[in-house]
């Protein structure tokens, strides 16, 4: 998808694929700058098994050649609601130079639309961050905070 942006360049949103992921792993890092480096090879293997779950991708979003955007969405079989699969959202991110200009929402956005497409019922997210703005930004792309989340966790929690 092409998103004109007043005063830059079209901002695209499209899969991730195996040449995007030094690019994505770089990205990342702005999400959780205190994580290990994962190898590439590593990334290609993760990659690749998230992608053999049908209509699951890893959204990026570019302007002009840089990544500066990116959500996860996994699609997950389901046997309950007649079958219909439901959509999980992870490692929402924004380059920390880029937000504000709805990058993300566009990316959130795509991600939403494929998982409708794949017949989902439902599309959730957890949001690890206690942050006003973000939760406004979950709520400003149609997201409701409606549920209790519960998690185990075997790492440590990220820090706002």
């Amino acid at each position: 998808m092409d998103w004109p942006v007043e005063g830059e360049a079209a901002f695209v949103v499209r899969p991730a694929d195996f040449n995007d992921l030094p690019k994505l792993l770089l990205l990342y890092r702005d999400l959780n700058p205190d994580d290990p480096e994962l190898a590439l090879p590593e990334a290609e293997s993760r990659l690749g098994s998230l992608l053999r779950i049908t209509g699951s991708a890893i959204f990026i979003g570019l302007l002009d050649e840089e990544i500066v955007s990116t959500v996860t969405l996994v699609v997950v079989p389901n046997l309950t609601r007649a079958g219909r699969p439901y959509g999980l959202i992870e490692n929402v991110v924004t380059a920390t130079a880029r937000r504000g200009r709805g990058y993300g929402r566009k990316a959130l956005l795509q991600a939403v639309a494929t998982a409708w497409d794949h017949g989902c019922y439902k599309v959730m997210l957890l949001s690890g961050s206690n942050s006003p703005e973000t939760h406004n930004f979950y709520r400003s792309a149609g997201f409701e905070q409606n549920k209790t989340g519960f998690q185990m966790r075997r790492i440590a929690a990220r820090r706002d």
